[in-house]
Formats: C-alpha cells, sequence, structure tokens
C-alpha cells in the first residue's frame, strides 16, 4: 500500500513537472523537484524522471537563449550554466541508459540522439569556460575546459573522436593548465598538461606554469628540469633564464650558471641583461679582472647601469681585500696596490651609490672600509653614521 502511493506521488510529480516544460513556466521549479527525486538512489535508474529533468533544462536554455537573440534581458552566466548541466544530466543518464539487459547485453536507446544533440551544443563549454576565465572566475573556467576534454573520454561521444578531430582540445587543455595555475591548485594544473603541450602557440607559458606548479610543490629537481627545457627551446623568454641564474648562483654551482648564461650570448649576444649577469658569476668566480672588463664594456655603452659600478666595484673591492689577507709582508709596494684597488673601488662605488642611493645595504660596508683604509675621515664618518642609524 505504502509503495503504491509512492509511486502515485511520483507519477503526479513527473506529470507536474511536464506540464510546466509544456506550458513554458516554473521551469526551475520542474527541474528542482526532478533533481529531488533523483535524490533517492532508488529512483536513480528511472529515465523518465532523467528524461524530464533533461527537459526542464533545455527548455530553460531555449528561453534564454532566445531572450539573448531579441537583445532582452537575460544572464549570459546562466545560459553557460544550463549547458554544463545538459551535459551533466546526459552523460549521467548514458549511464543508466547503457546498462546491461536481462541478457547481459548493452543496447543504449538513448545514446545517439542524445549523442546528436550535446555535440551541437559542445562549443558552448568551450565559450562557457572563456566567458568565466574573462570574468576570473578560474575555478568555473576549469569547469567548463575540465568538462570540454573529458566529453572526449565519454562512451556516448566515441564517435566523434575528439581527441583526433577536434583542433581545439589542446587549446582547452592549455586554458584548464591556466585556471589551475590562477587558483594555485597543483592537481588542476598538472591533470591536462600532456595535451596542453601540443597547443604550440602557448607551449612557453605552459613551461612557466608548470614550473611554477613544482615549485609550489617543492619540487626542486621538476622545477629545475623545466626551467631548463623552457629555456633550451624558448631562450629569449624572459622567464626561464633569470631562475635558473638565481638557481645555480644561490647554490654557487658557477659553472652552471656560466654554462646558462654563455649559451644566452649565443642567442642574444647584444643582451645587456645577460652580460650583467655574466659578469655577476665572474664576480663570484674570483674572476675580478674580467668581471672588470665586462662592466667597463657595458658602461661604455650604457653609463647609467648601476649594476656595472656595483659589480667592477666589488671586484677591485675585493682584489683589495685578497691582496691584504695573502700578503705574507705588508710592504710600501704591497700596500700602494692594496690602496690602488682601494681607490679604483671608491669611484665605482660612489658612483653606484648615487644612482642607488636606497641600498645602503650594498654600498655601505664596502665604502666604510674604504674610506677606512685611504684616510678618508670626512667620508668615514658620514658612512659611520649611516651605517650606525642603520642598526637602530
Amino acid at each position: 500500500m505504502i509503495s503504491s502511493l509512492i509511486g502515485y506521488a511520483q507519477k503526479k510529480e513527473i506529470a507536474a513537472a511536464r506540464d510546466q516544460i509544456k506550458s513554458g513556466k516554473n521551469l526551475d521549479k520542474a527541474e528542482a523537484a526532478m533533481m529531488m527525486l533523483l535524490e533517492d538512489s532508488t529512483k536513480r535508474d528511472q529515465k523518465k524522471i532523467w528524461l524530464t529533468l533533461f527537459s526542464a533544462q533545455r527548455e530553460q536554455y531555449e528561453q534564454g537563449n532566445e531572450k539573448l537573440y531579441l537583445k532582452q534581458a537575460y544572464d549570459t552566466a546562466q545560459l553557460f550554466v544550463l549547458v554544463r548541466k545538459m551535459f551533466e544530466t546526459l552523460e549521467a543518464f548514458d549511464s543508466i541508459d547503457a546498462k546491461p539487459d536481462k541478457q547481459g547485453k548493452v543496447r543504449p536507446e538513448y545514446r545517439r540522439r542524445h549523442a546528436e544533440f550535446l555535440n551541437e551544443y559542445r562549443p558552448n563549454l568551450y565559450n562557457g569556460g572563456l566567458y568565466f576565465i574573462r570574468k576570473q572566475n578560474y575555478a568555473e573556467g576549469y569547469r567548463y575546459m575540465d568538462m570540454y576534454i573529458n566529453n572526449a573520454h565519454q562512451p556516448m561521444f566515441r564517435d566523434y573522436q575528439y581527441n583526433e578531430k577536434d583542433k581545439k582540445m589542446p587549446l582547452a587543455a592549455y586554458w584548464a593548465v591556466y585556471c589551475g595555475w590562477k587558483m594555485k591548485n597543483p592537481q588542476a594544473t598538472l591533470r591536462h598538461t600532456y595535451l596542453a603541450l601540443k597547443d604550440s602557440t602557448h607551449a612557453d607559458l605552459m613551461l612557466q606554469y608548470l614550473a611554477e606548479t613544482y615549485l609550489l610543490e617543492q619540487d626542486t629537481v621538476r622545477y629545475v628540469k623545466t626551467l631548463s627545457d623552457g629555456f633550451m627551446h624558448y631562450p629569449r623568454f624572459r622567464y626561464f633564464f633569470p631562475r635558473l641564474m638565481e638557481y645555480y648562483s644561490t647554490r654557487h654551482e658557477l659553472d652552471s650558471a656560466m654554462s646558462i648564461v654563455n649559451k644566452a650570448l649565443t642567442h642574444d649576444p647584444k643582451n645587456e641583461i645577460y652580460h650583467f649577469a655574466k659578469s655577476i658569476v665572474l664576480l663570484n668566480s674570483e674572476k675580478y679582472d674580467d668581471c672588470i672588463t665586462l662592466c667597463d664594456s657595458l658602461l661604455s655603452v650604457n653609463d647609467s647601469l648601476r649594476g656595472a659600478y656595483l659589480n667592477a666595484g666589488l671586484a677591485y673591492f675585493n682584489k683589495a681585500v685578497e691582496i691584504d689577507k695573502n700578503a705574507r709582508a705588508i710592504n710600501k709596494k704591497t700596500k700602494g696596490r692594496i690602496l690602488e684597488n682601494y681607490e679604483k673601488s671608491r669611484q665605482y662605488l660612489e658612483r653606484y651609490r648615487q644612482l642607488a642611493p636606497d641600498q645602503k645595504e650594498r654600498w655601505g660596508m664596502p665604502l666604510y672600509t674604504i674610506y677606512l683604509n685611504l684616510n678618508m675621515g670626512e667620508q668615514f664618518d658620514e658612512i659611520d653614521k649611516i651605517l650606525r642609524n642603520g642598526r637602530k
């Protein structure tokens, strides 16, 4: 008795929803009623409920699309939401429609017609993804691009061969990766990486997103490997070079750093940034004369390149310190060499100070030592006061 009453109530709800669909009114209520029925696991296999749900969603979409066509007020985002819902509904329904019959045979009744219908609307999944990305709603953008890509793996779309025939698949994958990267979600970023790398238009950016994702995951091996691959294939792309240089320099792997900068210079021999980076490697490698020569060359072309003044000044400063440290005895000649290098260092570092007055932590202590050794009392007192104030 109870089951018959429940069955009657269900039939009544379905009939009411179908009447609403026919009238074109209260479609959202018809949809909600069918969704509520499907929350009961015992009703999940009932095709009438699924088909009524889909009809309610399709009618809502048609009404919304008509309003947009007639330039009437309507939420564009809602139209894309309805497209996604139709895909979700019919893909879920297909798994029920394709269940084996009593003889164990799979004979889906609706698959072909539903696949044909959704195939026509599929571009709107891609367009919906772009719409939400433009709105900076990256979670929704990802959701749409992910569904667009995953259509290729749905049995109902097998005959369409999207992976082989849809030229937008790699681009959709790129946008999915982009959304994952913007959300700082490594799993979402990496899910469609292989396919996204087939999109040659954005391959350089793809490698940047991957590198930053590996860094976020603290996967240093993959991070450096991706930076190296990116630099090898796209040496002029600005992202890879400075990060490779930073990685090798902070670990004092100076041979690797020099190898990278020399490769960069083969691609762009006149690039000021590459030459400046090389001067840093030379300085850190204690090749002071080579560093000074390179810095002077850079300054002959651009006399406002403040980093070149710093590196040359530090090279002369380090030479003076090295002579002082290694000398067995400080005679007049040795003392003269030390003071000569301090004097040359002073000229570069004072110019650097003029160009970068806020960089006290870089020019402060070297100039303090230089003024002390050169007996420049007035300048020494000034630097001493600056450094003392800086410690407070």
